[in-house]
C-alpha cells in the first residue's frame, strides 16, 4: 500500500494530532451505545442480564455441583470478573467481524478512515464493560473483598485486555470484507480459546494436573495472563500468587509481547487493506 493510501484512509487523513479522528471515533460509538437501547424499556439492564445470568448457571454448576471452585478464596468474584472482562473481549470482536459490511452504504459513500469503525465498536463494548464494572465491584464488596492499593493494577490489567481485543478487531474487519468464512471461523476459536482460558477455574490448575512445563506454556495465552494477575491484584490469597501461577518472567513478557504484536500486525493489516474496503464490498 502506498504511503498516500494509507494517509487517505488511515488517521493521518484528518489531520495533525489527530483530533478529528478521535472525535468521529467517538461519535461512531455513541451512536451505536445509544442505538442498541434505542425504544428498549429495561435499556442498559439487558446488557448486564447476560453476563449475570451466565455467571449464575455457572457459579451454581461449578460450586454446587462439581465443587470446582471449592478452596479457592472468593470464587465467585473471580468468576464473575473473569466473564465480565472476557465478554467484553467477546463483543469487541464479534462485532467487529461484519462492522464494515454493516456500515456499507457509509463506507461507499463518504471518504474518511476506516480505521474508525473498527475503533468505535471497540470502544462501545468498552461503554458496556465500563457499567459491567460496577456491578462487579458491588459484588466483590458484599462478598467479603476489602478495596485495598493492589485494585488499581486493574487499569493496566483492563487496557491491555482493550489493545488486545482493539488489534484482533481490526483484522477481523477487514479480513471479512473478502473472506465470509471468518465469521464462524472465529466463532468456533473464540470459543476454544474460551475453554483453554483460566475462567472457569483458576490456572493453577494447569500445573497441578500437566506439569510446570505445560502451565508456563499456557500462560503465554495473554488471556491466561491478564485473568490471573487480575485474580491476584483484585482478590490475592494463595489461590492467586502472581509469580508462581504466571510463571516466569520471560513467559509474562512473551504474553505482553504477544498483544503488542497482535495489535501492530492489526493495525497495519487494516491501513494495507482499507483502500479496497469500498471496492470489495
Amino acid at each position: 500500500m502506498s504511503t498516500q493510501a494509507s494517509r487517505a484512509y488511515g488517521p493521518s487523513a484528518l489531520g495533525v494530532g489527530g483530533r478529528r479522528f478521535i472525535e468521529l471515533t467517538l461519535t461512531l460509538a455513541r451512536s451505536e451505545f445509544k442505538l442498541r437501547y434505542f425504544g428498549s424499556v429495561l435499556g442498559y439492564v439487558w446488557s448486564l442480564a447476560r453476563p449475570l445470568l451466565f455467571f449464575g448457571v455457572l457459579y451454581l454448576f461449578f460450586t454446587q455441583i462439581i465443587h470446582l471452585g471449592k478452596g479457592i478464596p472468593h470464587y465467585g468474584v473471580y468468576l464473575l470478573t473473569s466473564i465480565v472482562l472476557w465478554n467484553y473481549l467477546a463483543e469487541a470482536t464479534g462485532n467487529a467481524v461484519n462492522c464494515l459490511v454493516a456500515r456499507e452504504a457509509l463506507v461507499r459513500k463518504i471518504r474518511f478512515p476506516r480505521m474508525a469503525i473498527p475503533l468505535s465498536v471497540s470502544l462501545t463494548a468498552t461503554f458496556n464493560l465500563a457499567m459491567n464494572a460496577i456491578a462487579v465491584l458491588i459484588f466483590a464488596l458484599l462478598n467479603g473483598v476489602s478495596p485495598r492499593w493492589s485494585w488499581l493494577e486493574m487499569i493496566p490489567i483492563v487496557l491491555i485486555f482493550v489493545i488486545l481485543a482493539t488489534g484482533i478487531a481490526m483484522v477481523l474487519s477487514a479480513a471479512y470484507v473478502s473472506f465470509r468464512d471468518i465469521a464462524p471461523i472465529w466463532e468456533v476459536a473464540s470459543q476454544a480459546w474460551f475453554y483453554t482460558s483460566p475462567i472457569m477455574y483458576v490456572a493453577r490448575s494447569f500445573g497441578h494436573r500437566f506439569g510446570s512445563g505445560v502451565a508456563h506454556a499456557a500462560m503465554v495465552n495473554p488471556a491466561a495472563t491478564l485473568l490471573t494477575q487480575m485474580g491476584h491484584a483484585f482478590i490475592g490469597g494463595r489461590a492467586f500468587p502472581a509469580a508462581d501461577v504466571v510463571g516466569t518472567t520471560g513467559t509474562t513478557i512473551g504474553a505482553l509481547a504477544l498483544v503488542a504484536v497482535v495489535f501492530a500486525g492489526g493495525w497495519r493489516y487494516f491501513l494495507h487493506e482499507a483502500p479496497r474496503v469500498a471496492e470489495n464490498l
